[in-house]
């Protein structure tokens, strides 16, 4: 008996699953994994709350502030700085998780599945983007202590900025963390670059008090607009360093540099980020 030849339809390949789904799912991810540490969402809160209440209070009587903002005194100049701070923390340490995926082994499942690299990105830098800002306009809360009373543009503008320098921040987070393989590597490039970044980003003091060549540091120092940006729509009677516009620009065009630094970073094949 003979049987005739069994044909079998060519098989199509699977379509290829877009950006934007897989970058939300790991942008949820990062979310979930940060609100269930709930020992670490109050140190992110607190440390800098009790930084800026004590560093506030002590220098209250030697600082005086320009303009009419918060009564001139220190609290009310270091407030954005205590933003900038709680973004900073949240941050960069969220990408922390980069390192933990890699050592666990979810990063490399993601980077074979049929995605693109980019997907790693989005969805990471998105996650600790939202984290940050969360953290950051939660903060807000405390403006009227200071003397702050927010209206829906200065509210608008403040939760603009803050998203900015969340996502800036988040994405050289990752920047930082792609090529390393263990968390202490992290913590000392942390101290050694991103702690003095914070510090000469016009929190502590002004850009127009500081010294020749720190003067000219804190003017080079992205961040330094981003604060005085802050600064600009919380206190806007007092003595900023720089426009609005001005910091504005350099706050969007960071985003922008830090984010495309990231992708070309993740998108260079001869990185073995998972080995």
């Amino acid at each position: 008996m003979v049987t005739a030849p069994i044909y079998s339809a060519p098989r199509r390949p699977l379509p290829r699953p877009g950006i934007l789904i897989p970058s939300l799912s790991l942008c949820q991810r990062e979310i979930v994994r940060f609100y269930r540490q709930r020992a670490r969402v109050v140190g992110v809160i607190v440390s800098p709350l009790i930084f800026w209440v004590l560093l506030g209070s002590g220098f209250a009587r030697s600082f005086k502030m320009g303009g009419n903002a918060a009564g001139g005194q220190y609290l009310g100049y270091f407030f954005p700085g205590a933003i900038a701070m709680i973004i900073l923390f949240t941050a960069i340490f969220s990408m922390m998780s980069l390192i933990q995926d890699r050592n666990e082994g979810f990063l490399l499942s993601v980077l074979s599945a049929p995605v693109s690299r980019s997907v790693i990105v989005l969805g990471k830098v998105l996650g600790g983007t939202i984290l940050a800002a969360v953290q950051g306009i939660f903060f807000l809360v405390l403006a009227p202590f200071v003397g702050v009373h927010l209206t829906f543009g200065s509210t608008a503008l403040s939760i603009l900025i803050i998203t900015l320098i969340s996502f800036s921040l988040t994405a050289l987070g990752f920047a930082i963390a792609w090529p390393l393989d263990s968390p202490q590597a992290f913590h000392a490039i942390v101290n050694i670059l991103l702690l003095p970044l914070w510090m000469l980003s016009g929190s502590l003091f002004p850009v127009t008090g500081a010294s020749g060549w720190l003067g000219f540091c804190m003017k080079l120092n992205p961040l330094t607009y981003g604060v005085d940006a802050l600064r600009n729509v919380l206190f806007p009677a007092a003595e900023t360093s720089f426009p609005f516009s001005i910091n504005l620009a350099v706050t969007a065009g960071f985003c922008l540099l830090t984010f495309v630094a990231s992708w070309a970073i993740v998108n260079r094949r001869s990185q073995k980020p998972a080995a």
